[in-house]
């Protein structure tokens, strides 16, 4: 069980059962939209929503802590694929839900006009460091989707993220929100917090959510944001940013790259914090 800033408006949330919201609102093709919002925006945000969404309660929770492990080749395929924005990109991660232990390994394309697929295999929280067992299954789905990173390379864990989720089902628009809290990052002995700010995703068929459309008329706007690539270039000064430059700007203290010669040799980052900016 975790606790939030928000409890007190997520109360007034009527509440949504897991097998409800997977049959009404699953997405697994979809179109996402992400925000970045001060984490004491929400309960506002919240008691403007609560007409319109219903919140995922299980066993009297509705925060749920998470945990994800990316895998990419030796040459980080995945990240460069996301950094210079190629047509077709993949992610590779498993997600453990660490209050119940459970674990998926999951394989997510971004495709044409900014659609999301993601496949998903039942996972041991054991094996959430390796791809290895798993290996058909990723291979089988980058095949099916037509993409062919580099041929016999090894998928090795790059980057671990944990944070908090809230999940809203909007009954209306068949849509998902997610609300991620307490966002941390860890790349071999380096690790990032993301202090005070949320990361908030509309997962949607197309059309814009009552949620995109409170945060646009407040003047907030979807940005360029990736739990994988974005942390990954706020930890690594040598890899290439442009897509999040924005982003990390803004919202990351200190922690930009450039795209000026590589290094020889990366120098980690030590813990830091990042807050808004």
């Amino acid at each position: 069980m975790t606790t939030t800033t928000f409890e007190p408006a997520l109360a007034r949330l009527a509440p949504v059962g897991l097998a409800e919201l997977v049959e009404r609102a699953a997405l697994q093709t979809r179109v996402d939209r992400k925000y970045v919002v001060p984490a004491d925006a929400l309960p506002h945000l919240l008691d403007q929503l609560a007409p319109h969404a219903r919140v995922l309660e299980i066993d009297g929770d509705r925060t749920f802590r998470y945990q994800s492990v990316y895998f990419d080749t030796p040459r980080l395929v995945s990240f460069h694929s996301a950094a210079y924005r190629r047509r077709r990109r993949f992610k590779v991660r498993t997600r453990t839900y660490l209050d119940s232990a459970e674990c998926w390994l999951e394989v997510k394309i971004s495709g044409a006009r900014g659609s999301i697929t993601k496949h998903r295999l039942p996972y041991h929280a054991r094996d959430c460091a390796t791809v290895h067992p798993g290996r058909g299954f990723v291979d089988e789905a980058l095949a099916r989707e037509s993409i062919t990173p580099e041929a016999g390379s090894s998928l090795d864990p790059v980057l671990v993220t944990d944070y908090q989720r809230t999940t809203l089902l909007l009954p209306e628009t068949a849509s998902r929100v997610t609300i991620d809290t307490a966002l941390s990052w860890r790349h071999d002995d380096a690790a990032l917090r993301l202090a005070g700010l949320a990361v908030v995703e509309t997962k949607t068929t197309s059309a814009a959510t009552p949620v995109d459309r409170m945060l646009w008329r407040r003047g907030v706007r979807p940005v360029r944001i990736s739990k994988y690539a974005t942390g990954l270039a706020a930890l690594r000064h040598d890899l290439p940013d442009a897509p999040w430059r924005r982003t990390l700007r803004r919202h990351f203290r200190d922690t930009t790259s450039s795209v000026s010669p590589v290094p020889a040799t990366p120098s980690p980052r030590t813990e830091q914090e990042a807050s808004c900016v």
